[in-house]
C-alpha cells in the first residue's frame, strides 16, 4: 500500500495529514468488473471517519459540502466526467440495528452498480447485511488531534 509507505498503520497528527492519506487513499481505488467498491469505516466517534470521507470526496472531485449522513442514513454524490467512479455513497450506519435496516435505503442496488464507490462508516451495526468490504479501515483516537488509520 503506497499510500502508506508499505505499513498497515499510520499516524495522521493534522488535518493536512489526514487529507494527504485520503487523497492517496482515493488514488489507490477503482471499480471492479463486479459491483460497487465498499470501503468500511470504523472507529470511536469523533475519530475521523466522515473528515476523511469528507477528503476522499474533495481528492475525486466533489465540490461544494459534504457532510455526515448521520439523520439521512445515505447521501449520494456525482462525481465530475472523468472519475473513475460516477458516484460516491456516503452511508453512516450509526443509527441502524442490523443489515436489514439498509433495504429501505436501496443498498442492494448501490451495490450492485459497478459505477458506485461506497464508503460505509459504522459496518459493525450492520455487519449481517454486507458483503466482504474490498477496504476495511479503522480510526483510533491517539491525542487531542492525533488518529491512527489502520488498514485492514
Amino acid at each position: 500500500m503506497n499510500w502508506y509507505n508499505g505499513g498497515m498503520e499510520r499516524e495522521l497528527h493534522s488535518f493536512e495529514e489526514m487529507a494527504a492519506a485520503a487523497a492517496g487513499f482515493a488514488q489507490i481505488l477503482a471499480p471492479k468488473e463486479a459491483g460497487a467498491t465498499l470501503v468500511t469505516l470504523s472507529g470511536e466517534l469523533g475519530a475521523g471517519k466522515t473528515t476523511f470521507t469528507q477528503n476522499v470526496a474533495r481528492a475525486l472531485g466533489v465540490e461544494g459540502a459534504v457532510t455526515s449522513p448521520t439523520f439521512v442514513l445515505m447521501k449520494i454524490y456525482q462525481l465530475p466526467e472523468g472519475a473513475s467512479f460516477k458516484r460516491l455513497v456516503h452511508v453512516d450506519a450509526y443509527r441502524l440495528k442490523g443489515g436489514t435496516e439498509l433495504a429501505p435505503l436501496g443498498f442492494d442496488e448501490v451495490l450492485h452498480d459497478t459505477d458506485n464507490l461506497v464508503l460505509l462508516e459504522w459496518p459493525e451495526q450492520v455487519a449481517d447485511g454486507l458483503p466482504e468490504a474490498d477496504h476495511k479501515l479503522r480510526f483510533e483516537v491517539v491525542g487531542e488531534d492525533a488518529r491512527k488509520l489502520i488498514y485492514g
